[in-house]
């Protein structure tokens, strides 16, 4: 079979395990194939904690793949995987753990990154590849799987079901009487992940907000007792106390949270790509890496990117001369985003919602 299809497959599979920005990026693709394709039968491989977040999505068959099981969960995808076949795999992930999962779809098609973006050599387990478009945003990159079948790809929908449930909680813990401020202040906890602005600023941030504004701030995160921690210390530290959610909400509350907040304030990090897929006006702040591929889709221009500064003063490069997607792993660089920059965005993120 060859690209673009003419006629709509019976089955494809779409593998994309991790993580949750990206997960919210592959959804726009995701709702163009349904559209595109309603009578074509659509099964996704995908993380656990990622399942969460998607598995109420109608019509979608979802296999979930758990990480933290390594071999176990590639023996499970055989097992379940066993007699079948499908007319086309969109090999979404450039992982080698997803490449060697992809071995269990058997299918004709493979279609998969371009050589140039095919890491971890993604190019051996692909028949078929994207265009070849440098600098894109990783939204627009998976945009160009749809793209290269035939598929229009004008319109980005992401429509991710919120339970009622999860509204009813949200409200609960939220305030009732004005508009809030929603800070995600961590990004996940990983190795040499330098990618959260320091506490006092946050602090600083929060009471700017409560006294300019007349808006609270909720605090939300993840359980982790990184996350715990520094949503303490910038609770210390603000006049204007916050409601601190971090580690008290289920995926899909901190869903309806973001839903309800009239703007987000995060790393990259990703809350603020499900903010950014509710429309809430998301203030990215941006220092080892760029905004212009892993940044919020809507309203760049709310963005505080301080990696052209960073990549110079690091690597004594410029943007253009480091590859797309380049990380500056130093522990001070989310040091040079300053209080009044993040203030001048809330400005202007008020004027916007």
């Amino acid at each position: 079979m060859k690209l673009p299809l003419q006629s709509p497959p019976k089955s494809l599979c779409l593998l994309r395990l991790s993580a949750i920005g990206d997960v919210c990026h592959v959804l726009p693709t995701l709702r163009i194939l349904q559209n595109s394709w309603p009578k074509t039968k659509i099964t996704w491989i995908i993380g656990k904690t990622e399942f969460d977040l998607v598995k109420d999505i109608p019509d979608i068959e979802f296999i979930i793949f758990d990480k933290k099981k390594t071999w176990k969960s590639h023996v499970d995808l055989w097992k379940t995987l066993r007699g079948r076949r499908f007319d086309l795999l969109l090999h979404m992930q450039v992982s080698l753990r997803a490449s060697l999962a992809s071995l269990a779809v058997k299918t004709p098609i493979r279609l998969g990154f371009d050589h140039k973006r095919a890491k971890n050599y993604q190019w051996l387990f692909t028949n078929q590849k994207i265009a070849a478009t440098p600098g894109q945003h990783v939204l627009d990159s998976f945009l160009e799987f749809p793209k290269v079948l035939g598929l229009n790809t004008d319109s980005v929908v992401w429509d991710i079901p919120i339970p009622e449930a999860a509204m009813n909680r949200a409200k609960k813990l939220l305030p009732q009487d004005r508009p809030f401020l929603a800070i995600n202040p961590c990004s996940s906890v990983r190795t040499r992940n330098y990618r959260n602005w320091n506490t006092e600023s946050y602090a600083k941030i929060i009471d700017f907000a409560a006294e300019k504004h007349n808006m609270t701030t909720v605090l939300t995160g993840g359980p982790s007792e990184m996350e715990r921690t520094y949503a303490l210390a910038i609770e210390r530290k603000s006049t204007h106390k916050p409601i601190n959610l971090v580690g008290k909400t289920s995926l899909k509350e901190l869903l309806a949270v973001l839903q309800f907040a009239r703007i987000a304030i995060a790393p990259d990090t990703g809350p603020a790509h499900l903010a950014t897929s509710l429309h809430t006006p998301v203030i990215g702040l941006y220092a080892t890496s760029n905004p212009e591929r892993t940044g919020p889709y809507l309203n760049p221009e709310l963005t505080v990117n301080k990696y052209p500064e960073a990549v110079q003063n690091e690597l004594k490069k410029s943007v253009t001369e480091v590859s797309w997607g380049k990380r500056v792993r130093n522990p001070t660089v989310m040091g040079l985003i300053t209080v009044e920059e993040v203030m001048g965005k809330l400005q202007q993120a008020v004027s916007l919602s």
